[in-house]
């Protein structure tokens, strides 16, 4: 039996994305499948895909960065403050000092995890022991790839801050230990089933363990906010607005009611979009984020993009993007340009338009406003 499969596209999918999300559709329990308009290829399971199943869960449905997320905040500061290249290249120079990319050396790393997160037991001593090592001096790290702090404004020419990480490393652990448990499906892919009683089953475990990172996705974030906070203070004197905190996930298992069934529903790449609920979608280096709500459509499992989605693979980028087109893309942000040569894979080019992606899930989110990049701060 093959579940239902709805789609908010911006482009018809290729061949490959097509026959991941019909596997997809095929496997175990499997119920119902969305398809956001940033969806692209990734391994075992499309990015930009919501999966419901009664109750087995899929590990690889959610991905290798559980929690991944984006988090928002507004200070009181305008705009202009960032129109001064001295004052741009200092910002730059101290997230470069106080984010690192991959973790702290030991002068600057935790003493210890905060304690929700040092005294919740993950499913094994390897895990636990990786979360008091690992986990401690990744504790507010960027990670690379599409993940970054950027300066944006809105629409009254206010800035926002907008960081985008997920549970680094610990999450690639969690994930590859529970797929070693996991009984194959149809297709290939991987489940843990849950229990339908009282006896515990492997499902359970990851869960659990799942939970714990999504946690952690969140301290990691908000460790690397207080840090912008501190920045931002030291250089323009400006405080932030507690109030306007937006965080959001999308990589995640929750458990849902959708059509009056209880399921288990799985975001990879893909961002809760209830009614009512606010979030966070940007578009790439050099183009626009949107502040959205969500509108809880039913067909998407009251989802919504993530971003804008990749349109060129990371090597086709870096064979097709030019470093003189990605210096023009980029021409009005400020970022380390000696970083120029690797960031083109993350080149505005080389992801799909944010405008279309926007257009295409109008049925999903509400866009409440636009924010225009000022600096962005990635890893290489």
């Amino acid at each position: 039996m093959t579940a239902p499969i709805h789609s908010w596209l911006v482009d018809p999918i290729d061949g490959d994305v097509k026959k991941a999300i019909r596997r997809l559709a095929r496997a175990d329990d499997v119920v119902h499948v969305a398809v956001m308009p940033d969806v692209h290829l990734a391994h075992d399971v499309p990015i930009g895909t919501v999966v419901a199943t009664n109750n087995l869960v899929y590990p690889q449905a959610v991905g290798g960065d559980i929690g991944c997320g984006m988090t928002s905040l507004r200070f009181e500061l305008h705009a202009d403050a960032f129109e001064n290249a001295n004052g741009a290249a200092l910002v730059l120079h101290q997230l470069g000092q106080r984010i690192p990319i991959n973790k702290h050396p030991t002068t600057t790393a935790a003493d210890r995890l905060p304690i929700e997160l040092r005294e919740w037991s993950l499913s094994a001593p390897v895990l636990d022991r990786l979360k008091n090592r690992d986990g401690r001096v990744q504790l507010g790290t960027l990670g690379r790839g599409n993940h970054f702090v950027e300066f944006q404004a809105d629409e009254s020419d206010c800035v926002w801050i907008t960081i985008h990480s997920g549970s680094r490393g610990m999450s690639q652990a969690i994930t590859n230990h529970h797929l070693e448990q996991a009984t194959a499906s149809r297709g290939g892919l991987r489940y843990l089933r849950t229990s339908e009683a009282e006896a515990r089953q492997p499902g359970d475990d990851y869960i659990n363990d799942m939970q714990w990172a999504v946690e952690y996705a969140t301290a990691n974030r908000m460790q690397m906010l207080f840090a912008v906070c501190e920045i931002i203070g030291d250089i323009f004197a400006a405080e932030p607005d507690e109030g306007s905190l937006i965080n959001c996930h999308h990589n995640h298992l929750v458990r849902e009611v959708h059509d009056d069934r209880t399921l288990w529903v799985h975001r990879k790449g893909a961002a809760p979009a209830a009614a009512g609920e606010t979030g966070v979608i940007p578009g790439s280096m050099g183009t626009a984020t949107y502040h959205v709500v969500g509108r809880g459509c039913a067909r998407s499992l009251c989802s919504s993009s993530h971003g804008a989605g990749r349109r060129l693979s990371r090597t086709d980028a870096r064979r097709l993007v030019r470093t003189g087109s990605f210096h023009e893309s980029m021409e009005h942000i400020w970022f380390d340009r000696r970083k120029s040569n690797s960031l083109r894979e993350e080149a505005p080019e080389a992801y799909k338009d944010v405008r279309k992606v926007m257009r295409a899930q109008k049925e999903l989110v509400k866009i409440q406003q636009r924010l225009r990049p000022l600096l962005n701060f990635k890893g290489s």
